[in-house]
């Protein structure tokens, strides 16, 4: 890192210049109303911001509205004070797993209302219309919270955006698919519930942001991993067409699912299974169990997986099939990957035959062709090729995917690689691992007790920096900053963040770029 130091400090003083900042400001913005009532914030860890937490923005989907699309939340009387946090939604809370430690997880209570979002500002008037970043939490669509501590909106409020993070039901809660429930909805569909939340929360945000400064012309939805997915979803559903107009997806661009979405009919069947393990014969006595023992998975049998369906309601089609008919909201877009995830580890632990084997089985009859690029005909060659190749396949299956939008988009997508191994005793074993760029770009680092060094410090004011250009404009570039290029501008490049701030190749050589363009790419279809 000693040779980034000079260009860190100029990067940081030219991101400091360029976006306002509003330490000084006391805040004045203490009481707002929105839709339901009126509401009173508190200081946030910054004076000059007002965070408002714990409003509700759809009914507690509890007793007979479990498993139901999320209804309007109830209008109060009187000032309701927004100082802290709701439940989380029904998971089970793991305080620390490595590498992902306390400021990474959801802390305190779980609870089936769970519904409610909240909001950062440095706003002194209302009618100051700033961007607005509406946060999906991550968490395998099972775990996470919208109050993560990572999460914290303060940072990117003193870099002018609102800031919103929402909590969405998670797994049964949220994506039990079963016949019984397809046939009552009004809709003639099941699941999908945790997305019809986010929707149901984006909605929120655009009639009320303007009350908190916020421009509900300028949303930007964002999210990481699971939120990331939550994102890609909101961008083809129709539900939520016209509710946001710019989209950050961080470590969430994978072509699984991308050409062959999982089906209703699937979904359901795994339902009724769901329901039999629970003993339930009907949807009315699965919503008379308590939440914990929906919670409990089954023991034995097949796993269950909780994520989104084409339900012909909330999604319609796959990714692929979207963006090839043009069914989706044209909106810039700016999404990326982390050097230590998809694979790639700083410690990798492939064996020749291993890996071997697993491109064999990948690639079938192109198996040779990679091998010969990637070649592993020792186990230290194998891990060295385990992690070269699963670096080049992040970085270009990133680009395939914004390629194939492209064929039908107008609007801009920007693509990152991040590099930066986030500090700590477990660093030389996690590197840059999955979420680690979090903090970064959320300009939240105090909410961690890691060894922050004055260089971590300048990386977070240059990645938050980007990222609150790209909330105001739909493009990260501004005045002080590297230049960074669209995917459609340098389409065999993405650009490098964190340890250096430059576009790099997709792959380490042409052949390898080639080859794999053809490999990934994924076919829709119809």
């Amino acid at each position: 890192m000693s040779g980034m130091k000079t260009s860190l400090v100029m990067l940081a003083a030219g991101a400091a210049a360029m976006i306002p900042l509003y330490a000084a400001q006391t805040p004045r913005l203490g009481s707002v109303r929105v839709a339901e009532g009126q509401l009173a914030g508190a200081p946030a860890a910054d004076p000059a911001v007002t965070v408002f937490k714990g409003i509700p923005f759809a009914a507690p989907p509890v007793g007979d509205l479990r498993w139901r699309a999320p209804r309007p939340a109830a209008a109060w009387q009187g000032v309701r004070t927004a100082d802290a946090f709701s439940a989380n939604c029904v998971q089970n809370i793991v305080d620390v797993r490595k590498p992902w430690t306390h400021e990474f997880m959801a802390h305190g209570a779980v609870g089936e209302d769970c519904l409610y979002l909240n909001v950062w500002t440095a706003a002194a008037r209302a009618s100051e219309r700033r961007p607005v970043l509406v946060f999906i939490h991550g968490g395998a669509n099972t775990e996470g919270s919208g109050s993560v501590p990572v999460y914290d909106g303060t940072g990117l409020a003193t870099k002018g955006l609102v800031v919103v993070t929402i909590n969405y039901r998670l797994g049964p809660f949220g994506f039990l698919a079963h016949p019984e429930l397809s046939q009552e909805a009004g809709y003639h569909a099941s699941g999908n519930y945790g997305l019809l939340d986010q929707v149901a929360a984006v909605r929120w945000v655009k009639t009320n942001i303007a009350a908190f400064g916020g421009d509900p012309s300028r949303i930007t939805v964002a999210g990481q991993s699971a939120g990331a997915s939550g994102v890609r979803n909101l961008i083809i559903s129709p539900l939520s067409k016209d509710l946001f107009h710019r989209a950050i997806a961080e470590s969430g661009v994978s072509l699984s699912g991308f050409g062959a979405a999982r089906t209703l009919a699937d979904a359901e069947q795994d339902g009724v299974r769901f329901a039999r393990a629970k003993t339930a014969a009907s949807i009315a006595e699965l919503r008379a169990l308590p939440a914990q023992q929906i919670a409990t998975p089954p023991v034995g049998g097949t796993p269950f997986r909780w994520g989104t369906v084409v339900d012909g309601y909330a999604l319609v089609s796959s990714e692929a099939d979207a963006f090839a008919a043009g069914r989706h909201n044209d909106v810039p877009v700016l999404t990326g990957t982390n050097r230590d995830e998809s694979g790639a580890s700083p410690q990798p632990t492939a064996t020749a035959a291993a890996f071997q084997k697993q491109v064999e089985q990948r690639y079938g009859e192109k198996a040779p062709e990679v091998l010969k690029l990637y070649p592993a005909a020792s186990d230290d060659e194998a891990r060295a090729a385990a992690n070269a190749s699963a670096r080049d396949i992040a970085r270009v299956t990133t680009s395939v995917w914004a390629a194939a939008r492209a064929r039908t988009s107008k609007a801009k997508t920007f693509t990152y690689f991040w590099d930066h191994t986030l500090p700590g005793p477990d660093a030389a074993q996690y590197g840059a691992f999955h979420t680690s760029e979090v903090p970064y770009v959320m300009n939240a680092l105090a909410q961690s007790d890691r060894p922050f060094t004055a260089d971590d410090r300048k990386i977070a004011d240059v990645m938050s920096s980007y990222w609150a250009n790209f909330a105001a404009k739909g493009d990260p570039n501004g005045p002080g900053l590297p230049p960074w290029p669209s995917a459609g501008d340098k389409p065999d490049f993405t650009m490098n963040v964190g340890d250096t701030f430059a576009p790099i190749p997709l792959a380490g050589s042409a052949e390898k770029l080639a080859l794999l363009r053809t490999v990934l790419q994924p076919r829709p279809r119809s």
